[in-house]
């Protein structure tokens, strides 16, 4: 009995400290106060050789507005890339951005 004990108090202590990092919150607020509007948004894993797909879709940002996203992508990643396009063609490229860290991530 005391062996059962103890390997469910290994196994909860366990679970408690897994738990944590894989239940972080990685929606980001991406606001944009450019005076452009973003036209594609990129997010991918810090490290990877493609930017995937666009996050907006056929939809855009327009400066003065923001939007909500989940960068959750079931891997337990937190750093990412971001890419913004905006309607003038610049392109912005922000590295390293943790998404379990931060909220709010703002174009100026």
């Amino acid at each position: 009995m005391f062996h059962f004990k103890k390997a469910a108090l290994v196994t909860l202590f366990s679970l408690a400290t897994a738990l944590p990092a894989a239940a972080l919150d990685r929606r980001v607020t991406i606001i944009n106060n450019t005076g452009y509007t973003i036209v594609n948004f990129f997010g991918s894993n810090t490290g990877t050789s493609s930017w995937e797909e666009d996050i907006l879709g056929n939809d855009v940002l327009p400066s003065g507005n923001s939007v909500v996203i989940n960068f959750d992508d079931a891997s337990g990643y937190c750093m990412f890339d971001f890419l913004a396009i905006f309607d003038d063609g610049e392109q912005l490229i922000k590295e390293r951005v943790n998404v379990c860290e931060i909220s709010t991530f703002t174009y100026n």
